[in-house]
């Protein structure tokens, strides 16, 4: 201790970004041994690396809580301040941030370090000017060397999620408002990385290098990026200006907000800080007098340091208690608030057999030993003593040594990566305690292979938790294409499209190509998706191109005819849309308009895609609706006679399927031969329909009702299930039923029961047709009675019969107004010409 007395000390000091770290790092490395302390696990690691690089492996080591990496002739020493050796005689020393010593929580252990931690040849403290009076009083003789911020740091105001410049840190206190300030900036500007302080530094990296790459340009933290973490960082935005810190909610000292502002701007590169805007207003405000101390760096001096004692007395635990507990003699010291280890300490020290069996110094600090395994999992001392407790019954018992199928069944509990953000932070929570008690060298049998046990679980727990941090706050594809548009520009955009239609620029799926339509990653939706989607478009016009080809040269089974209830009729290719069917010149000759996602196939295309499906319908209609092709062609030809084509004209303008009423006229001026020549052409000229009977069948029925709709204008209607001859009263009106009240049936079945009725009758006498026909059809009694009057029966009264007296089809009835105006021309010159 005499030789560290003697050491050269100095403490450097001044705001962030003034490179003291790095002089520490160059001072390290110029000794032949050396140590520095640093606030954070993360920032430890860190420079561990940095240092394994000018060093090799071999010689450097890190000393943390729940990581110990110890080569055999380690001469560097990257620690947390809590694991610094100080029995060690190294040549260089040094504590960063030292002026955490001002921190209730754990500032009597920096407080400790900053007086007994010293290096043979020279230590150095660094931290905030504000600790200079403290380093005045407390280590005389000091040299303290001040020096300035490389860059400037300036305010810029509050600034809304949607506005905040790209390279932006936003800073939030808790856990709960980190995640939703990073699932707004997901859903805004394609997500963020996050960094708290409980991430293992295998999860911390690789959100920080998913940041420093460029894959994301946000990234939200707590406050733990105040503690050095080098990032490159253009604008801080502070989400909340409070924190809870272990004993109630309190505005942030303006020391603690320049300390996190300060990770703006990097080297001579300036930055700037602000606020977290919120929509309508409202959100943190930091008052003028706090903007010009930061900017300035004037901060009031720290005017005290919590200090507790860094070698109790062991003797007892009584001892231990009261040393820990007492006052600091220096004024401007003060003892520190009562830490968990301490209550946890006076818990089991309340326990009857704690007491019984620690005696003697060895187990003494033992048990003090034990307090200190930290409450990674923030259960309170109540909870964590009981741990702890079970830890001590071991270490005190036996061997000394934690049972191996204990730890083994722990961190087997936690081997699973299943569960959300939250579940695995807990997990991984957990596994840090485990880890720590296998780095103890002689807590374990066997602690070499317990360490390389947790080690590798926090790895694999890392790994999923940086996945589901990916999964959750960022659009991944969107950011990295986003960087790759801007700097290259949309041509250079490289676009596959795969055998499935995934579509994917620079290996990153944004949609899929359905047919010609291309359908965007729902995930990947948010403003600049639609620039990307535009981007996209333009370079899919070669793989459309050769869709149209495939599209002409594809057999018939390649197509369908869909006529969905409810939506307009369309004609489907491999599954996909691709037309509609619209109002044309006859029911025969829909219109084919094309589906707007081939609009931007080039015009030759479009015309060869238009031919194609328009044979593929004339194709479908001539062998669905066969025998109506031929009857509109006959009533076009001039060889057929007149009367023939004014019968011919409305029925294939009806689809084949008319009332005779309205065909009374026409019919009545037909003689027998230009009947017999309607029959010919598949048409029944039954007692109450004129019909085709081919065009019953149920895939021509569907056919027929998808014309009409689309001649109509109007989406497609239900149609009655295959098969049925008798449906309840419905929207079926052209499908080939006749109604009859509550009931219709088929019209083809009208015609039977008709052809029964009369063979059943003996001229006007009155009769009772057999209503077997009737009842295995389904019809109703009163469907019965609507039909029989329909056909010209009339019923007697009192016999429950009927009789017939006649239709009566007048040539004077006019002829029915065609559907189509062509049509209804043609009718009208025939009947002019009969």
């Amino acid at each position: 201790m005499e030789s560290f007395a003697r050491s050269s000390v100095k403490a450097v000091l001044g705001p962030t970004n003034t490179g003291k770290t790095h002089l520490a790092i160059e001072r390290l490395c110029g000794h032949a041994s050396g140590m520095i302390g640093f606030p954070l696990r993360l920032l430890a690691r860190e420079v561990y690396e940095r240092v394994v690089a000018i060093k090799g492996p071999s010689e450097v080591a890190l000393i943390t809580g729940e990581e110990k990496i110890l080569p055999e002739k380690a001469r560097w020493f990257l620690c947390t301040a809590e694991s610094m050796p100080l029995d060690r005689d190294l040549s260089f020393v040094a504590l960063d941030e030292a002026q955490l010593g001002s921190d209730p929580e754990r500032g009597h252990v920096f407080t400790d370090r900053l007086l007994r931690a010293r290096g043979r040849d020279e230590t150095m403290i660094l931290g905030s000017d504000a600790l200079r009076p403290m380093l005045a009083r407390l280590v005389p003789g000091i040299e303290i060397v001040s020096r300035p911020r490389f860059s400037t740091l300036s305010y810029a105001g509050p600034k809304k999620l949607s506005r905040l410049p790209k390279r932006s840190v936003v800073v939030a206190f808790s856990a709960e408002e980190v995640y939703a300030v990073a699932e707004m900036l997901r859903r805004l500007r394609g997500g963020s990385a996050v960094v708290m302080g409980a991430l293992s530094p295998r999860t911390r990296n690789a959100q920080v290098a998913m940041y420093q790459a460029g894959e994301v340009d946000y990234l939200v933290a707590t406050d733990a990026i105040g503690m050095g973490l080098n990032m490159d960082v253009a604008h801080v935005a502070f989400a909340s200006l409070r924190k809870f810190d272990g004993r109630r909610q309190r505005r942030l000292t303006v020391a603690e907000m320049a300390q996190i502002a300060g990770r703006a701007g990097r080297h001579q590169r300036d930055g700037t800080f602000g606020t977290l805007g919120l929509e309508g207003g409202g959100g943190p405000v930091l008052e003028p007098e706090e903007v010009a101390a930061i900017e300035g760096h004037h901060f009031p001096p720290l005017d005290h340091l919590y200090w507790r004692d860094g070698l109790p007395d062991t003797r007892s635990i009584d001892s231990l208690i009261a040393a820990l507990e007492r006052r600091p003699e220096q004024q401007v010291l003060r003892a520190a608030p009562e830490a968990i280890d301490l209550a946890v300490l006076k818990r089991l020290a309340g326990e009857p057999w704690v007491t019984e069996r620690t005696r003697g110094r060895v187990l003494v600090e033992r048990l003090w030993s034990a307090c200190g395994l930290p409450d990674f999992r923030k259960t309170g001392a109540e909870t964590h003593s009981r741990l702890v407790g079970r830890l001590y019954g071991h270490l005190s018992t036996g061997s000394g040594h934690v049972p191996d199928r204990w730890f083994a069944e722990e961190i087997a509990r936690l081997d699973s990566v299943q569960g959300d953000v939250e579940t695995l932070a807990d997990r991984i929570a957990a596994a840090r305690t485990w880890s720590y008690i296998a780095h103890r060298a002689d807590w374990l049998a066997d602690p070499a292979h317990w360490a390389e046990r947790t080690r590798a679980l926090e790895e694999k727990l890392s790994d999923a938790l940086h996945d589901r941090l990916t999964q959750r706050f960022v659009d991944r594809r969107t950011t990295v294409l986003m960087r790759d548009l801007a700097a290259r520009g949309p041509e250079a955009l490289p676009v596959a499209v795969a055998g499935d239609g995934e579509v994917s620029v620079g290996g990153e799926a944004i949609g899929r190509l359905s047919g010609f339509r291309f359908v965007a990653d729902d995930r990947a939706r948010h403003a600049d998706l639609k620039r990307l989607m535009a981007a996209a478009e333009r370079r899919l016009a070669p793989e459309r191109a050769r869709r149209a080809e495939a599209l002409a040269a594809d057999p018939d089974e390649a197509f369908a005819l869909v006529t969905d209830a409810g939506r307009p009729v369309a004609i489907f290719w491999r599954g996909e849309v691709v037309a509609r069917l619209a109002k044309g010149r006859t029911l025969l000759a829909p219109a084919v308009t094309l589906h707007r996602s081939l609009d931007a196939l080039t015009l030759a295309d479009r015309e060869t895609v238009s031919a194609r499906l328009r044979r593929w319908l004339d194709e479908g209609m001539a062998r669905h609706l066969r025998p109506l092709p031929r009857i509109a062609a006959a009533a076009q030809d001039a060889a057929t006679p007149a009367t023939l084509r004014a019968l011919l004209a409305p029925l294939v303008d009806a689809g084949g399927i008319i009332d005779r009423e309205l065909l009374a006229t026409a019919l009545a001026a037909l003689d027998r031969e230009q009947r017999r020549a309607a029959t010919r052409l598949g048409i029944k000229i039954g007692a109450l329909d004129v019909f085709a009977e081919p065009l019953l069948k149920p895939e021509a029925m569907r056919w027929r009702m998808a014309l009409i709709a689309a001649r109509a204008g109007s989406d497609a209607v239900p149609l009655p299930p295959p098969g049925a001859v008798v449906l309840e009263a419905g929207p079926f009106a052209g499908a080939g039923y006749r109604a009859l009240g509550t009931q219709m049936l088929r019209v083809d079945l009208v015609e039977r029961l008709a052809r029964q009725a009369h063979d059943a009758r003996e001229g006007r006498r009155p009769f009772v047709p057999d209503p077997a026909l009737a009842t295995s059809l389904g019809l109703k009694s009163g469907s019965v009675e609507r039909l029989m009057r329909a056909l010209g029966f009339h019923s007697v009264a009192g016999m429950g019969g009927w009789t017939w007296r006649g239709r009566r089809e007048s040539r004077d009835r006019p002829m029915p107004k065609p559907r189509h105006a062509a049509f209804g021309a043609l009718g009208a010159l025939f009947l002019a010409d009969g």
